[in-house]
């Protein structure tokens, strides 16, 4: 079992993971084919607010995650690293992270549970986990602990029974992999004793490898499943069996009972299905899985194993159903309620879209929270002046009206000019979709997908409660709208998860701009001042009368960033969205862009401006800290 890891960590080790190739999944599609995803073992998937969430193994120093509003969607989501780690022992070979919405000590939170070990060598393999800043499955996270320290151990999962936690988790037990159960008094602290709960017996447990692991909850009318892993990774005969607590103690091996046969093996094409997850549908009605699984008898432990998804049902017994694995390439409904109407809280960074004309913001009359509520520009105080901009996973944004949770639309899928914009509930269609794309100075032109026209306000009218529309672009200032961030928020790294962090929280000018993880601190917190056209001050909480600058106004490639005076175009930034959901901040008097410098992930990595390079490291999420 190791052995074949360790193999799939050798092959793996370079380029593991980049954005997908291929056709763009197109939302408001009603059915969906497998794999999701081609190179993606050990899926973790969960829907909330409006998106899916997926994160898989990487067998790197990064922690992968793709969101999308659509199923499909997860094909061409960018990934996103939400957290890299350069400590000596727990940096490497990250495998199967699982995240749980939990309340905890500091309030409800996620919980970002994952096995990863030191450089070179898979026998320190622990559990490690990290805790959301808020309730954003995305982060930024900030590290808790290693529930285990002393043993090796991998597979995490949490069971929630009675009002009290528990770990659950794979370890060796003398030749055996096995799972185990321990309570928790917190989502990353372990109490008291260990039970065994599941060992290898069954012969279809035992084949290539007596193996046991990646244990996973499943509930349902008060009853509770553990459906786990077993025989080796390595063979086509990895499955899934089954274990119910039938009595009253989890933490007693005599309350647990084994299925005597596999509940979900080898099918259809598909070799080895295995370490999976569950998930229910956006209106809940549909139980879903998620798992991987080769194309090929041939295929192991590496990167050819597959994230698959299907819905599954419920015996008249009460116990799961979970069927036989679907064909590659076999057409699949989508989850129920996936085509809306749907209604959500949307995570993201919110915005105010000022008009270029006559400075007021995007806004729905009479702060209505209603299907049909009209847009119109008005004051940028209002209620619903905030939007969120979340990415649909296929180069557009959908802008849901925070204070509603309801979508951008063009009135009846109309094309033409001067059609009605208002707010609806999300349909997965084209009508509800825009792309930024920029102007001059920081203003951004917002273009419908399904009519290629541009949000417009009417007649030019700079009043407010002027009616907004679309219209054919007219390249005037009334078409024209700069992106405001609404609140407080960190600046998270794309390529490490890491946040924008003044060095030590300092509070001298001059203080160096770097990457950090994530602390909560006040200095990893940023607002942002309207200064003018599209351009911002950036200023950290901890020194809100000073800015985020280009040292010495340089204009040179790797000129470092720092605290500093917020005078002059040195200390001025734009910010734009890019097709992948991330921004891009670009300083006004060099035009270059923010950048980790040599892509770093560690601690302390420097920020500086360099030219565009379209890469991973000058890209950067707003995320609620």
């Amino acid at each position: 079992m190791r052995l074949a890891r360790l193999l799939a960590a050798v092959l793996l080790a370079i380029g593991v993971l980049v954005a997908p190739s291929g056709p763009a999944a197109a939302v408001g599609e009603t059915s969906f084919t497998n794999p999701l995803l081609s190179n993606g073992a050990d899926p973790w998937l969960s829907y909330w607010n409006g998106n899916y969430y997926l994160a898989t193994t990487t067998w790197n120093s990064q922690m992968v995650m793709r969101k999308s509003p659509t199923l499909a969607g997860l094909s061409t989501a960018a990934p996103v690293y939400v957290w890299s780690d350069t400590d000596a022992d727990r940096c490497c070979n990250f495998w199967a992270p699982e995240f749980h919405r939990i309340t905890g000590p500091n309030g409800t939170r996620w919980y970002l549970m994952y096995t990863a070990g030191q450089d070179g060598t898979l026998d320190h393999q622990r559990l490690r986990v990290l805790e959301s800043a808020g309730d954003d499955p995305m982060g930024p996270y900030r590290f808790m602990g290693t529930p285990m320290p002393s043993t090796w151990n991998i597979d995490g999962t949490y069971l929630q029974h009675n009002g009290q936690l528990y770990l659950l988790y794979s370890q060796w037990v003398g030749a055996d992999q096995s799972i185990l159960i321990a309570q928790m008094s917190n989502p990353w602290t372990v109490t008291g004793s260990h039970t065994v709960i599941s060992t290898p017996t069954y012969s279809w447990e035992v084949e290539g490898g007596r193996t046991n692991e990646a244990p996973v909850v499943l509930t349902r009318n008060g009853q509770t499943y553990v459906v786990y892993s077993a025989s080796s990774c390595n063979t086509p005969n990895y499955k899934l069996g089954r274990l119910t607590l039938t009595g009253s103690n989890p933490l007693s091996a005599s309350s647990w009972t084994k299925q005597a046969t596999p509940v979900f093996q080898s099918a259809n094409g598909v070799y080895g299905p295995g370490h999976n997850g569950f998930f229910t549908s956006p209106d809940g009605t549909q139980n879903w899985i998620v798992y991987h699984g080769n194309a090929s008898s041939s295929d192991g432990c590496g990167s050819t194993r597959s994230t698959r998804a299907q819905q599954f049902t419920w015996n008249t017994d009460g116990t799961p159903n979970l069927g036989s694995p679907a064909s590659t390439g076999t057409s699949l409904a989508v989850p129920s309620g996936e085509l809306g109407p749907i209604t959500a809280a949307v995570n993201g960074a919110a915005y105010t879209l000022v008009n270029r004309d006559s400075g007021l913001c995007l806004t729905v009359a009479s702060n209505s929270t209603s299907d049909g509520g009209n847009v119109e520009q008005a004051s940028c105080s209002q209620t619903s002046a905030r939007w969120v901009l979340d990415p649909t996973a296929d180069g557009y944004y959908r802008l849901v009206n925070s204070g509603s949770g309801k979508s951008l639309d063009a009135a009846d899928c109309g094309t033409g000019d001067g059609v009605n914009v208002r707010q609806w509930a999300w349909l997965s269609n084209t009508c509800q979709q825009w792309q930024a794309t920029p102007t001059t100075d920081g203003w951004f032109r917002l273009t419908n997908r399904n009519s290629g026209k541009v949000l417009d306000v009417a007649n030019c009218g700079t009043a407010a409660g002027t009616n907004v529309q679309q219209w054919a672009w007219l390249s005037n200032t009334c078409q024209q709208w700069r992106l405001a961030p609404s609140g407080t928020y960190a600046l998270a790294a794309t390529q490490s998860g890491r946040v924008v962090d003044v060095a030590n929280c300092a509070t001298a000018n001059g203080t160096g701009v770097r990457a950090w993880e994530w602390l909560a601190s006040a200095c990893q917190r940023w607002t942002f001042t309207h200064t003018d056209n599209g351009y911002y001050q950036l200023h950290p909480q901890s020194a809100t009368g000073s800015c985020m600058v280009v040292a010495g106004g340089s204009t040179s490639d790797g000129a470092i960033v720092e605290q500093n005076a917020c005078s002059g175009t040195a200390a001025q930034w734009r910010l734009e969205p890019l097709a992948d959901g991330s921004v891009r901040l670009v300083t006004r008097h060099s035009g270059k862009a923010l950048d980790l410098a040599n892509c770093g992930l560690g601690n302390g990595t420097a920020l500086n401006q360099w030219s565009w390079l379209d890469n991973i490291c000058q890209r950067f999420h707003l995320l609620a800290g």
